[in-house]
């Protein structure tokens, strides 16, 4: 990851400072529902406003295509958002303009100030470098607070950050850091555990950790096809049986780099998949052809857990088993619970990442204790995939 610069690189007071924030919020019937990205962007916000900046924020929110769409304005943000800054906030009726160039002449240091959704100008998503101008011609410097939109080269992500003096917000400065102590910079042994249903949504991942981690866990759906791609079969399980070939490269390229490939070596099977089904744990070579494997079994658990014990350093991504439908959530938990007992005891430092991933930590009741949980999704992912994120490119010195 390029040296970024952050708030510590800036004079703040009396500018007008441009926060790109990511507030796309769950809402229901105009009333947003969870306000963790809200309250997870409150801390650069309040610095900012702290130490006399006058305070732009700009989001998308939703899909609108390019049009005003009035289930998707950012108006019903302005009262959630004022609560977690202990502040006034005040709101324009556009993000570019008169409206917004009105809004933000009014501002007084310390003040802070919405302007409504990015995505409701078709030129946001395009990078359009004249609607970056205007963006920019509402602030004296930019601070991108979004690692989640980091991936995408949009005009408020990545042309605007070439017009103004740039900086990361302190959301984005924990990601950046945790990522660089994780992948980048990371105290040996590193150990990876990827989990999912697929080996085809996550090739790229598996092709670049094998060569950066010293330990690769593959749990879930995906690890089934890298059994049968080892001539063991499967039964009715979930696997990519057309991927053994890929499967095959991939175990050799990590042999080469000396990555050593950890499979389930038992499994929890049964003949259905649902809440409360029979089932039984056996041996992965002696799965029946009537049955499927939907999680990974007591003695995997306890191999892993043993590889956790060597490791200095976790990164996961993915679940071990179907952890929504009991019994099946066994084998993730108690491996979520070692992590994080490990991570409290400063013997591990653990990040995590991913939709799923966050869930099934949340349901191991393990969240609290990881050393960071990233909730970027796909810039998460990408980032673990060795690709550039134009987003954080823009930041570097």
């Amino acid at each position: 990851m390029p040296s970024f610069r952050t708030l510590d690189d800036l004079s703040l007071a009396g500018k007008r400072v441009i926060v790109r924030c990511d507030l796309n919020v769950p809402m229901q019937d105009g009333k947003v529902t969870d306000a963790t990205r809200i309250e997870r962007s409150a801390e650069t916000l309040k610095e900012l406003s702290g130490k006399g900046a006058r305070v732009v924020i700009v989001s998308h929110f939703g899909r609108p295509k390019g049009k005003r769409v009035p289930d998707m304005s950012l108006r019903p943000l302005v009262a959630p958002l004022a609560q977690a800054l202990g502040r006034k906030v005040a709101f324009a009726e556009d993000c570019v303009g008169a409206p917004a160039e009105t809004a933000v002449a009014a501002l007084k240091d310390g003040d802070v100030l919405l302007l409504e959704n990015l995505r409701f100008h078709n030129e946001e998503e395009a990078n359009d470098k004249n609607f970056a101008a205007s963006l920019a011609k509402l602030g004296d410097l930019y601070v991108n607070d979004a690692f989640s939109c980091a991936h995408r080269a949009h005009a408020s992500t990545e042309a605007i950050a070439h017009l103004l003096p740039s900086a990361a917000g302190r959301l984005m400065q924990e990601e950046l850091d945790h990522l660089a102590a994780a992948l980048e910079k990371p105290q040996r042994p590193v150990m990876a555990l990827v989990g999912g249903a697929k080996v085809s949504t996550k090739l790229d991942l598996l092709g670049n950790l094998v060569g950066k981690v010293d330990a690769l866990v593959i749990g879930g759906g995906m690890a089934n096809t890298f059994l049968f791609a080892q001539g063991i079969e499967v039964g009715k399980s979930l696997a990519e049986r057309d991927l053994a070939d890929t499967a095959r490269e991939i175990l050799a390229k990590a042999k080469a780099a000396k990555c050593e490939i950890v499979l389930p070596v038992d499994a929890v099977v049964a003949a259905e998949f649902k809440a409360g089904a029979a089932s039984e744990t056996i041996d992965v070579r002696n799965v029946p052809a009537d049955r499927m494997i939907l999680d990974v079994g007591p003695k995997s658990v306890a191999l892993i857990n043993q590889k956790l014990a060597e490791a200095k350093t976790l990164v996961w991504n993915g679940p071990l088993g179907a952890f929504e439908t009991p019994p099946f959530d066994q084998g993730t938990i108690a491996v979520a619970k070692q992590a994080a007992l490990l991570s409290k005891a400063k013997k591990l430092l653990s990040v995590a990442g991913g939709g799923d991933t966050v869930a099934a930590l949340a349901h191991a009741g393990a969240e609290a204790d990881f050393s960071y949980i990233s909730t970027a999704g796909g810039a998460f992912l990408e980032w673990l995939e060795g690709k550039e994120l134009p987003g954080v490119t823009a930041l570097k010195k």
